[in-house]
């Protein structure tokens, strides 16, 4: 009986790691993986994470499983998922997690799930044009969004991969030839831009950053991004050195980190002895790569607040880049309410300076371009 116990508690650990096959066949010990949960898994949300062993995705499928809303994670990548999975799965919270590795498995990772976060793809490096970074990124997305309209056509899908303002209109055009588009449950994650402003208010005023809500809309680039400091909650007044100052650090925050990085040089342990053994993740914080930690956090953040909308709690309003009619623009962030359909209202822009007017249309301009770049490339 005891042997028989054993037997089963193996099996049930082993399913949960590396699940070969979700489909409904038993074991020699009865137990159907596709149903398999750990004594004490908590009711919730199931939620995938694409590209779950990169330098965004580790992070942020760890904080996911710490969240308690979600109660089945799946975690997805062409490289590395078993060992990510393995030790994800050795935390003790509620959430069971399973890993899928490479593409013969995406469909199985996709099915079933309620909401689906995108930090696949590559990040912008030292050196990458902005066309080198679309040129990758924009098939990866393609290929997982086109799983998703096969496998979890209702799901909430947050899109991180970069470029945003491009990445966002090719899974919305992925979707409309499947015949799947809801423009309510894509949503481009642009609360990254929300985090740096609210941190970088807070350092001038001498606040604390949990205090305040920055409004930052347009897109999620360069000019595009736009911090409404007029619309500041509670209300602050800045000088006109400090608005171009936050401006300027808000719209390249990215940047900074990168050129950080590159100031600085190897651990004397990682030149000595590990150098050449780090995954790419941990070499591009030795000094090439961009924002991964701070990105993980904020993608967290915003799935979170996603997770209480499907849950049906009120007032879950975030800043995200969706299908809109707030400006002539078809995409564009701005405040939204979330809720069990996902995008459930989206806000007006509200009053603007005449410093925020200007920046609007320079950043209409960028993100015009930006998204027609994004339709093209799957109409093509």
């Amino acid at each position: 009986m005891q042997n028989s116990n054993a037997h089963q508690r193996i099996s049930t650990i082993a399913a949960h790691i590396n699940p070969r096959n979700l489909q409904m066949e038993e074991d020699g010990c009865g137990l159907s993986r596709v149903n398999c949960r750990a004594k004490g898994g908590s009711p919730g949300f199931k939620v995938a994470v694409l590209g779950a062993a990169g330098g965004i995705g580790q992070p942020l499928a760890m904080l996911m499983k710490m969240n308690p809303l979600v109660s089945v994670l799946h975690l997805y990548d062409v490289v590395n998922t078993p060992g990510v999975t393995s030790d994800i799965s050795h935390m003790d919270t509620g959430a069971v997690v399973r890993g899928f590795l490479g593409q013969q498995q995406l469909e199985e990772a996709l099915t079933g799930m309620d909401l689906v976060i995108i930090p696949a793809g590559v990040p912008r490096k030292p050196g990458m044009t902005r066309d080198d970074l679309f040129n990758i990124n924009a098939g990866i997305v393609k290929t997982l969004c086109e799983g998703i309209a096969k496998c979890c056509p209702r799901a909430i899908v947050n899109v991180i991969s970069n470029p945003v303002n491009s990445t966002v209109p090719i899974a919305a055009e992925v979707f409309k030839k499947a015949g799947t588009y809801d423009p309510k449950k894509l949503l481009g994650v642009t609360m990254l831009d929300v985090v740096r402003a609210n941190t970088f208010v807070a350092e001038v005023l001498g606040l604390d950053p949990r205090d305040l809500d920055v409004p930052v809309v347009g897109g999620h680039a360069g000019v595009t991004i736009l911090p409404l400091l007029s619309q500041v909650t509670p209300p602050c007044s800045f000088t006109p050195k400090e608005v171009d100052y936050l401006t300027d650090r808000i719209q390249n925050g990215g940047t900074e980190v990168v050129e950080t990085m590159l100031s600085e040089p190897l651990s004397s342990c990682a030149s000595v002895n590990f150098a050449n053994s780090w995954p790419k993740e941990s070499a591009a914080k030795a000094g090439t790569g961009s924002a991964t930690l701070s990105m993980a956090y904020a993608a967290v953040k915003f799935a979170d607040a996603c997770l209480k909308g499907l849950r049906g709690d009120a007032d879950v309003i975030e800043c995200s880049y969706v299908a809109s009619q707030v400006t002539e623009l078809p995409f564009f962030a701005s405040k939204v309410r979330l809720g069990r359909n996902g995008v459930e209202e989206i806000y007006a822009l509200g009053p603007l300076n005449e410093y925020e007017r200007m920046g609007l249309e320079k950043a209409k301009k960028e993100l015009g371009a930006s998204i027609q770049k994004g339709v093209s490339f799957i109409r093509k």
